[in-house]
């Protein structure tokens, strides 16, 4: 599947699209930290499109002010990458780059992924906007996934976010992205009803994917061990993660 069938459900208004080619020189000089980040952008970007803008004269849903964080707009972004580009740091750096609320859709050959990232107020620069929290992604797969594209094709949808303001209507998006990720492990898609669900969820999965590691790290470690009694430990241990892990999924 590629960006273009996500970019179809999130059934943008025609009056939101912007369809520019955002230079690379622009994301060099304000999403590279680092020699090495600067090396990735000119090494694995091909393209980088903005697509659409999404402000209450486009699509109808206020903004949004408080004391952490300000959201006047959405920005939607396609970022084309090379085959050997590092992507998870090249989303990283543009979700980073760029100043609003971004969702962006990243493809790398028949590969496709939607990533969304709030934002909030820097503490320690005035008027500059960081990241608040983790990068949600969730990159398609058609043979794992293709019985639940029609919800979630129906749950990506623009009229399908709350709009109240452009803030619950990209955590909308968030939490569509975050049900996906869920319903790959209970079987179910289903979009949190509220927030303090949604936090639960989000909390969920983050230590699902922690213990997901240790899991790995134990059955290594018992693979490799020698000493009877050691590897006893270590499948004891593996079987008290795996029943933590399972009461951790309850809650997703």
């Amino acid at each position: 599947m590629t960006s273009d069938t996500l970019l179809a459900a999130l059934d943008l208004p025609t009056s939101s699209r912007v369809d520019q080619r955002v230079p690379k020189k622009l994301l060099l000089e304000n999403g590279a930290v680092t020699a090495a980040d600067k090396r990735h952008i000119n090494e694995g970007v091909e393209d980088l499109l903005w697509l659409a803008v999404l402000k209450p004269a486009t699509v109808g849903v206020p903004e949004y002010r408080d004391d952490v964080r300000e959201y006047l707009e959405i920005a939607v972004l396609r970022l084309t990458l090379r085959s050997a580009a590092k992507m998870p740091r090249l989303v990283e750096l543009l979700h980073r780059a760029i100043p609003y609320p971004l969702l962006l859709l990243t493809e790398r050959g028949e590969w496709s992924e939607l990533s969304a990232a709030h934002k909030r107020w820097s503490q320690g620069e005035a008027g500059k906007a960081v990241l608040e929290g983790d990068v949600v992604a969730v990159e398609w797969d058609a043979k794992r996934d293709g019985e639940r594209w029609p919800a979630f094709h129906n749950g990506l949808a623009l009229g399908r976010q709350p709009r109240t303001t452009l803030y619950a209507l990209y955590q909308g998006w968030i939490d569509t992205l975050l049900a996906l990720t869920a319903a790959r492990m209970t079987g179910v898609f289903a979009v949190a009803t509220n927030a303090e669900q949604a936090t639960t969820r989000h909390d969920a999965l983050r230590e699902c994917a922690r213990l997901d590691a240790e899991i790995a790290r134990l059955r290594a470690a018992a693979a490799r061990e020698r000493q009877m009694a050691r590897q006893m430990e270590l499948n004891l241990e593996l079987k008290r993660v795996e029943a933590i892990q399972v009461a951790v999924r309850t809650k997703l």
